[in-house]
């Protein structure tokens, strides 16, 4: 009975209700079956820093589907579910809350600090998972993990002192990454390189003797202070005669050399270039190449050190300013030039990075990218689309060493340990009791381990590695991963190699990439621009249902979405359809009908509907296992709307009022059976709404979403029947066209003539098209007379339909001539305005062009109007 829907779909009373019971049954639970294949994602970890952003939502819709079909055919479906400590972000959050009480962490140390850092994460960690909940993510809850937990820290710990010992880990001093705000190092991968109007200044560096200098160009002034050397190509005739003599540096005064080295080019700048090996990775090879000292003039916040002479204690951009200033009074500044670079900003805070030397902790890369590159080009991994693999490729084959400590407190503290007195270093799982070569006291590194070093190890630490167990023998490797193609180098790349040579396994089969969510406008959200949506605003509003859907119907794996309240409008239309569709049911009183029992004896609409749906079942299936659910999504969609409610239930209301009570009960069988197939069908795309729906209708399982997913079955699939009823179908939708186009209003029946040798064909369809087409009566024959006639054709018949039947004749020609004179104004004027040589010679390209389309269709819709006067003849 419909009370068991209410009138209108109201997702706010539906939604919580409805994942509570799944939860409570315990349908996420994945177990360990050897009857059943396993199916493993793992999440991308959202950080416990976050809050829910279109982002997540348009990365958890897909791993949700995807697991939701899966478990609904029958395999052992996990979706392992988890957070990121993400440390610099959670770091930066904590600092900031303690300066506004006024104290930093260095005044309560570094335990007083972790204590509050675990605090927040019990505060806040939760928060994102429990907004996936409301997207409806049915991750596996029980195998909830986090980076920094007992488990991970297990694995992170082994595999570091595993890479030492193999000699791929080394501590070293190198130019890194540095972020004077976060006071920390960063990998390459978390620079953000943009362009940007600069200037190249021009400084004359004095040769030691004679009154000559030698000019040098630079985009970083302020750096000067730290040269050691002035550069020049061995191939350029311009400077062979300064080679191996030396010049003053100026505002310092300390005698630097002059070296001669490839790396230069000649046709850049003035062909001269600074060498600063302490803040230019460039810079810093080219010293160790010619033996040359490195001096550091930079504290960790980018202020100028000891090293900066009287520029000590400025902000970077300040000593340069000065710089500047006393290069010029000096004589020293030559000339400025314009010149757009590329400038490295964190991801993090957008403060731009500095290029510094330091003692830092690296991976070796090349020995665990060759086999990382040859997993993606035997195709034992797979990108979707394929052309993500460059992405892949293009990083990896041009890696650097990988810097992974960070100068932060809260993350994995790395395990090496220095000995007091011999500075002896120990790297090992646990703290040595005394330093093995002298017995003195032993402390650990103050560093911690880059997040995306614990996060590599995300698809096999979640399931127990390196401990030995079941779940990690059932589920390892996971099958997909889903995520954003603007982390494919930063953690995607990071876990091939990392599970290769951890695991000996790949971590994953397939990598499916999503794009980025962008407003109507195609710009991408984010705070600055003011455009972003809060999806929880959006599912509050509109339901979660809906909001999945507009993200991904329609939607091409690796296609950025354009997000607009149309598309949700639209949504949420679609799922009030499907929920007026399922009350016409149950208003029908089908309690007693028994699910998945189809009659015996089939109507041609009844074999059309049926055949239709399995080629459905059919076509969502390869959809989906070739991971193209913004396609599924959309004929599952165009199939309910068009198909199912708009014509089969519109056509099943004859059966439906027959007093033949067999004839009922064989509609009625058939609404609920296709209607519970399109609702599992649709669940995993919109889940909540698919299941209130099939609690409703007569059911066997006790969710949708552990019910079987619909197969396709031959004994359903009727191709000449689908043919046939599609050309009853169509001669309505063309008899509609007209009726539309000649304004005549719905309730005004006409009698249709029908010229086909397909007699029998459409004689089964005269109730249909008495029905739908709006006619008295249907007439069918080899030929008719009728001149006063309009006319369709369809691809095996020619319609007649009486012109005095459809239409009251003067009162359509009086309103024919009244729109004929209105578009003969439009285009008498038109035609005025681009006749004028001043209009033509004042107004812009592009509105000229507007205006002769505007011509155009005035003179269309003329010749249209002309025609049907001519027919009312």
């Amino acid at each position: 009975m419909t009370e068991r829907l209410e009138k209108v779909y109201d997702p706010a009373k539906v939604e919580n209700r409805i994942y509570k019971k799944w939860v409570d049954g315990d349908y996420f639970h994945a177990v360990i079956d050897p009857g059943k294949i396993p199916y493993t994602i793992v999440i991308p970890p959202p950080n416990i820093t976050g809050q829910l952003h279109m982002g997540h939502t348009l990365d958890e819709t897909p791993q949700d589907i995807l697991i939701r079909v899966k478990r609904m055919q029958g395999f052992s479906a996990l979706w392992l579910p988890g957070t990121d400590h993400a440390s610099i972000a959670t770091e930066a959050r904590i600092v900031e809350s303690m300066r506004q009480e006024g104290i930093t962490k260095e005044d309560i140390g570094r335990e007083a600090f972790l204590e509050r850092a675990w605090k927040w994460n019990e505060r806040f960690g939760g928060r994102i998972v429990e907004q996936l909940k409301r997207m409806g993510c049915s991750c596996d809850w029980k195998r909830l993990r986090f980076t920094m937990d007992e488990e991970s820290n297990r694995a992170v710990t082994k595999v570091f002192v595993d890479y030492y010992n193999k000699g791929l880990i080394y501590r070293g001093e190198r130019i890194i990454n540095w972020c004077p705000a976060c006071k920390t190092s960063i990998s390459d991968a978390e620079v953000e390189y943009e362009e940007k109007d600069g200037q190249l200044w021009h400084i004359k560096y004095p040769l030691s003797e004679g009154e000559d200098y030698i000019a040098v160009a630079t985009t970083r002034p302020e750096t000067m202070l730290g040269d050691t050397a002035v550069a020049v190509n061995p191939s350029d005739p311009k400077y062979n005669k300064y080679i191996g003599k030396t010049v003053i540096l100026p505002l310092v005064g300390r005698e630097i050399p002059v070296i001669a080295d490839d790396y230069v080019e000649m046709d850049f700048g003035t062909g001269a270039v600074k060498i600063t090996p302490a803040h230019d990775p460039n810079d810093f090879e080219v010293a160790y190449r010619h033996d040359i000292q490195s001096i550091n003039v930079m504290n960790e916040d980018a202020t100028i050190n000891e090293n900066g002479g009287d520029f000590c204690g400025l902000d970077r951009y300040e000593a340069r300013k000065q710089i500047l200033q006393q290069l010029e009074a000096l004589g020293y500044l030559e000339k400025v030039e314009p010149r757009v670079h590329n400038v490295g900003s964190c991801y993090r805070c957008n403060t731009v990075i500095e290029p510094r030397l330091s003692l830092q902790w690296f991976v070796t890369m090349k020995p665990l990218a060759e086999p990382a590159i040859k997993a993606v080009e035997e195709g034992r991994i797979k990108f979707v689309p394929e052309r993500f693999d460059k992405t892949y490729f293009n990083w990896m084959y041009n890696i650097k060493d990988w810097c992974i400590s960070r100068q932060l407190w809260w993350g994995h503290r790395i395990p090496a340990y220095y000995c007091d007195d011999c500075n002896e270093i120990v790297v090992d799982r646990t703290c040595p009791s005394e330093c093995p070569k002298c017995g003195g006291r032993m402390h650990q590194d103050e560093d911690t381990l880059d997040t995306w070093f614990s996060s590599a190890l995300w698809p096999f630490s979640t399931l127990g590695w390196p401990e030995p167990n079941e779940s990690y023998d059932y589920f390892y490797p996971t099958d997909t991963l889903v995520t954003g193609y603007d982390i494919i180098f930063f953690w995607v790349a990071r876990m091939i190699f990392s599970a290769l040579e951890n695991t000996n396994d790949v971590p994953f089969k397939t990598v499916v990439i999503h794009g980025l969510v962008r407003d109507e406008q195609g710009r991408k959200m984010s705070k600055s621009l003011g455009n972003g949506v809060d999806p929880l605003d959006i599912i509050d509003s509109f339901g979660a249902d809906a909001l999945r859907y507009t993200l991904v119907g329609g939607v091409g794996a690796g296609n950025d979405v354009r997000f607009s309240k149309e598309k949700l409008n639209n949504a949420r239309n679609f799922a009030n359809k499907i929920w007026n569709a399922a009350r016409f049911i149950l208003m029908n009183e089908v309690d007693d009908i028994e699910p998945g029992v189809l009659p015996s004896e089939l109507k041609i609409e009844d074999r059309w509907l049926l055949s239709g749906l399995n080629r459905l079942i059919n076509e969502v299936t390869d959809n989906i296992d070739n991971f193209e659910v913004g396609l599924a999504a959309v004929k599952i969609y165009d199939f309910l709307w068009d198909v199912f409610c708009d014509w089969y239930i519109e056509i099943a209301k004859l059966s439906l009022n027959s007093e033949n009570e067999q004839e009922k009960l064989a509609c009625k069988q058939i609404l609920v059976y296709a209607m519970t197939q399109l609702m599992k069908l649709l669940h995993p795309f919109m889940p909540f709404i698919t299941e209130e729906i099939y609690q409703a209708l007569p059911h066997v399982e006790e969710s949708i979403m552990i019910s079987p997913y619909p197969v396709y079955d031959e004994e359903y699939f009727f191709p000449e029947d689908e043919r046939n009823f599609e050309n009853i179908m169509e001669l309505i939708r063309s008899v509609r066209v007209v009726r539309a186009e000649m304004n005549v209003p719905m309730g005004k029946r006409v009698n249709i003539f029908i010229e086909t040798k397909d007699q029998s064909l459409f004689k089964k369809g005269i109730p249909y098209i008495r029905r739908l087409a709006y006619a008295i009566d249907v007439h069918i024959g080899e030929a008719f007379d009728i001149p006063d006639a309009v006319q369709v054709v369809t691809a095996n018949a020619r319609v007649y339909l009486p012109l005095d039947e459809m239409t009251d004749r003067k009162k359509e020609h009086d309103r024919l001539m009244k729109e004929e004179q209105e578009v003969r104004k439009d285009i008498e004027m038109l035609e005025g305005r681009l006749s004028n040589q001043q209009f033509l010679a004042k107004a812009p390209e592009n509105i000229v062009e507007t205006e002769r389309a505007k011509l155009e269709r005035a003179k269309d819709r003329l010749e249209l109007i002309l025609q049907s006067v001519e027919n009312l003849r």
